[in-house]
């Protein structure tokens, strides 16, 4: 999920979202239309699979985008149906994870029709959620799953508490008054304020562009979501837990607890909050590029590890 502020570790020269990249613009076939997406490019290599979080877009993982290519990755990067440059439709019950989970997997179908090699999913906060119902759904597509600040189950805490004032805004003023809302609440924040003018404009461009219906169906869905974990673990896909030392979303505590749940590899990001691709794109990347080289060698020798350290 993305919200207004950041971290009191991001530099306020850094662009975020407007980072340099030779991605270019796609579209894939979703459920209910076209998605839109950055790629960069067919690679010999693999291909990774990055879904954006609630409120969030594509533009989410733009200066991770350049150094994967460049690592041997093709990289595509997703707008959610509802999101930014992604159109959705008006009924917020088309919204809920299965059927968000479901565009996931069409996208994954063309990808694999183009290339056979590794196919890695991501998924970053409530693109998480998303993320882990299309691995269940089909777990045959992926050859690994990233949860990049997500968690086991419903999102709580104070971010929660916030979302529950999400609907009484949409129905007095729709996404305009939830954007302003939010921009009066960032003025008394530091964090946010030291965000660069080019990226804050790009912010609300991209925060108006959601569609009403989206941000209210992606908001309950991420209310309600069963805690998966254990169905997850079943499938037998190598898993990625990753997170800012200091996320408040998810707890770091709770993703920790997952992560052992799933016998998953766990990285910590330090200098990050809850967007580790923009926070802190050199520590995420580096343990992207680790995961992905060989997910199931990762995950065994992080069983060695911790077996070593009971002994």
């Amino acid at each position: 999920m993305v919200l207004p502020g950041g971290s009191e570790h991001t530099a306020p020269h850094d662009l975020r979202q407007l980072a340099a990249h030779e991605a270019v613009p796609v579209t894939f076939r979703g459920g209910s239309g076209p998605l839109a997406a950055l790629d960069t490019g067919p690679a010999d290599g693999s291909t990774a699979l990055l879904v954006a979080g609630f409120t969030g877009s594509k533009e989410d993982f733009a200066p991770l985008l350049s150094p994967l290519a460049d690592a041997g990755v093709r990289v595509v990067a997703l707008d959610q149906r509802g999101q930014f440059e992604s159109p959705g439709p008006d009924d917020p019950a088309r919204y809920s994870v299965a059927e968000l989970a479901a565009d996931v997997v069409a996208v994954t179908r063309q990808l694999r029709e183009q290339s056979s090699g590794p196919l890695h999913l991501l998924g970053h906060s409530f693109g998480g959620l998303v993320a882990r119902a299309a691995v269940l759904a089909e777990p045959a597509l992926f050859d690994s799953l990233t949860l990049l600040g997500s968690g086991p189950g419903a999102l709580t805490g104070p971010r929660a508490e916030l979302l529950d004032h999400l609907s009484p805004l949409l129905d007095a003023g729709g996404v305009q008054l939830v954007n302003d809302t939010l921009e009066q609440l960032a003025m008394t924040d530091p964090r946010a304020q030291a965000v660069p003018a080019p990226t804050a404009e790009f912010l609300r461009r991209r925060f108006l562009a959601n569609t009403a219906a989206g941000l209210r169906g992606m908001a309950d869905a991420m209310l309600a979501e069963p805690d998966r974990v254990d169905e997850l673990a079943a499938t037998g896909v190598p898993v990625l837990v990753a997170h800012g030392i200091a996320d408040d979303a998810w707890s770091p505590t709770v993703q920790a607890e997952m992560a052992r749940r799933l016998g998953a590899r766990h990285e910590v990001v330090p200098q990050a909050v809850h967007s580790p691709a923009i926070e802190n794109t050199a520590r995420t990347l580096q343990a992207l590029l680790t995961f992905w080289a060989d997910p199931v060698a990762a995950v065994t020798a992080l069983e060695d590890d911790q077996a070593g350290a009971v002994r």
